[in-house]
């Protein structure tokens, strides 16, 4: 999808594509967000989203890599043993937003502790509500939205820029790739679309950094995902029997390779016609740093 840079005063008429029960469970709260000089918006909260198309790669990457991404100390990686960490590229087809035009994003999050106790290998990853400071730090977020960056600029902090973003299906995999503001490739995941069929119905914050705070904020999603796991990475560095990463040579690019990410996924999921939703910062998170 190409960048989509202009945008006006006006709010998209498309509440009659939120109708399922997922959405009754929220209390929409209007909220006013001024995109810049001339142009001040007042959004429905929290942003609903409707018949996503997702594709979700989740990778293990340098634990050293993962902290040295991070803005402050106490934002600690969650470490899965072997001196590793897991970086997740969550890549969407945002076919219908509450009051604003479709746009495709990719999520790139490290799953974190805030300020913990204790940094127990792997556990947050399978009992994350048993830790109140687990979440996911979003480090990069491309999105092919201007309206939708400056949203996540003067809401959240959130690392948006404007780039080309294509999420499509060719021979049983959805691939999502991302170009530089240069128009240059940089980021290329492909992502099985079989598997196992696995019901999520998720709640989980993301973190941010806005301005000399860090921010929490709430997201939820409803699906069926597809989903393919490969435990054995964890013990061992298997070698893809494809390429399924592909990261350039780029400003962007540097950026992911810094990380060490393994060449062989950790877990895939896929989905079709997801709901979700994602709010405002939480007005009672008291962090215990600022930047």
């Amino acid at each position: 999808m190409k960048p989509t840079m202009t945008y006006d005063d006006k709010l998209l008429d498309n509440m009659d594509k939120f109708n399922d029960p997922f959405y009754k469970r929220f209390n929409l709260r209007p909220h006013e967000v001024k995109l810049d000089d001339k142009i001040t918006k007042t959004y429905q909260f929290p942003t609903m989203y409707a018949d996503v198309t997702v594709g979700i790669g989740i990778f293990l990457c340098s634990l050293e890599g993962a902290k040295r991404i991070m803005p402050h100390p106490k934002m600690q990686p969650v470490t899965m043993g072997g001196g590793r960490s897991l970086v997740i590229f969550s890549c969407y087809e945002y076919k219908h937003v509450m009051g604003v035009p479709a746009y495709n994003e990719i999520a790139m999050t490290i799953p974190i502790l805030v300020n913990p106790a204790l940094n127990i290998p792997i556990l947050p990853m399978l009992k994350d509500k048993a830790f109140r400071e687990f979440g996911y730090y979003v480090f990069s977020m491309p999105v092919t939205s201007k309206e939708n960056m400056l949203r996540g600029h003067n809401i959240w902090g959130l690392p948006k820029v404007v780039q080309e973003i294509d999420l499509y299906e060719k021979d049983g995999f959805c691939v999502c790739a991302a170009n530089e503001e240069s128009g240059e490739p940089y980021f290329e995941l492909s992502i099985p679309t079989s598997g196992e069929k696995v019901e999520f119905d998720v709640s989980s914050n993301l973190y941010s950094k806005f301005e000399n705070r860090l921010l929490q904020s709430e997201t939820n999603f409803k699906a069926a995902f597809n989903v393919n796991k490969y435990f054995k990475q964890l013990f061992t560095k298997m070698k893809p029997d494809k390429p399924y990463l592909k990261i350039y040579d780029t400003p962007s690019g540097k950026v992911l390779k810094g990380l060490g990410i393994d060449e062989h996924p950790f877990q895939f999921r896929f989905a079709k016609h997801m709901t979700a939703c994602f709010d405002l910062p939480n007005k009672s998170y008291k962090p215990p740093f600022s930047f």
